[in-house]
């Protein structure tokens, strides 16, 4: 079920992109439109905050040493990878492309699928709800505070001082909607089906209007399939690094299987539903369609990748209480 949601979720962007390039949104209706995907990047980051729970995020804290290395490996591991990529501009990826890797390093991790394949893996769910939850609350923070350092530094992307008004359209909305939680929470998680088409629906329109500025600038006659095949090519090796290297620390460190689990899971993703908005907060006026393109190939790229690895783990679970089950057997007898 996940996949097919995927897949019909990768569908639509699919068909947004297109709509884009063929019927690009332009002149006088640039503005309304404008207008209206400001409206949706506060209604998407209201909802984050009029679902989590406060209780449940407070009580996850404790598991602290779990926490710590799904930050590290969100924003800190990707970041300097991110930076590693840049050793292949203007060789083999464009300043443009690489500014799109960049931004996909320093997202928040995803809450939905972090979870899910966690609980297919039977991973320990209660701390990947809080380390999820809590990676999307300090990307809020950090997202922006980290194009601002690593963006400045190559010349491009917002300045420090514009951060704190990022911070502000992003921040806000998700504090009013932390605050009306307890009277709206249950009503927001009781209609998370008709909320979550708002949610995919102002993705979509954020995609439509990103692409058709990118279209109207000349996308599709700067890009080869040379250059989306290299974008395949780095964000399939930099998924493979993280899921290695947070796998190989979390067993270096002594976590139980669990854990591991949680960690990889939720060390391993980032989050479309962040970054579309955020992209088009933090980079106002600049070509999003083209920085955007690196984020829409992972996030698939990580949705199969993380399928085949959830369902490896649950084999290997069964055949464990399978032998358990053999083993106890002529101890019964």
């Amino acid at each position: 079920m996940l996949r097919l949601l995927a897949d019909r979720f990768l569908l639509a962007l699919l068909g947004v992109v297109a709509l884009s390039s063929v019927l690009p949104v332009r002149g006088a209706l640039v503005e309304p439109f404008s207008i209206a995907t400001d409206i949706a990047i506060a209604l998407v980051f209201f909802l984050q905050g009029a679902r989590l729970s406060r209780a449940t995020v407070i009580a996850g804290f404790t598991h602290w040493r779990l926490h710590l290395m799904v930050f590290a490996a969100t924003f800190v591991l990707f970041p300097l990878l991110g930076l590693a990529a840049g050793l292949l501009v203007p060789t083999l990826l464009s300043p443009a492309l690489y500014a799109g890797i960049l931004f996909l390093c320093v997202l928040p991790s995803t809450i939905q699928s972090s979870i899910a394949f966690t609980s297919i893996a039977h991973g320990n769910v209660s701390a990947a709800v809080c380390s999820a939850s809590a990676s999307n609350i300090l990307g809020m923070f950090l997202t922006p505070l980290l194009v601002g350092l690593l963006f400045s530094a190559r010349g491009s992307g917002p300045s420090l001082e514009a951060v704190g008004s990022i911070l502000v359209q992003l921040l806000l909305p998700f504090v009013v909607g932390q605050v009306l939680q307890p009277k709206i929470g249950k009503w927001v998680i009781e209609n998370r089906r008709i909320l979550g088409l708002v949610d995919r629906g102002s993705i979509l329109l954020v995609v439509y209007i990103a692409f058709s500025h990118a279209v109207v600038d000349g996308l599709w006659h700067k890009l080869s399939a040379l250059d989306l095949a290299v974008m395949v090519g780095v964000d399939v090796v930099l998924l493979a690094l993280v899921l290695a290297v947070t796998t190989a620390s979390a067993r270096l460190l002594g976590f139980s299987r669990e854990d591991e689990i949680t960690i990889v899971f939720c060390g391993s993703k980032k989050s479309l539903a962040s970054g579309v908005p955020m992209a088009k907060v933090i980079f106002a006026g600049q070509d999003t369609g083209i920085i955007l393109l690196p984020l829409m190939l992972f996030h698939q790229i990580q949705l199969m990748a993380c399928a085949v690895l959830a369902r490896h783990y649950a084999d290997r679970r069964l055949k464990e209480m399978e032998d358990e089950e053999e083993e106890a057997l002529p101890a019964q007898a």
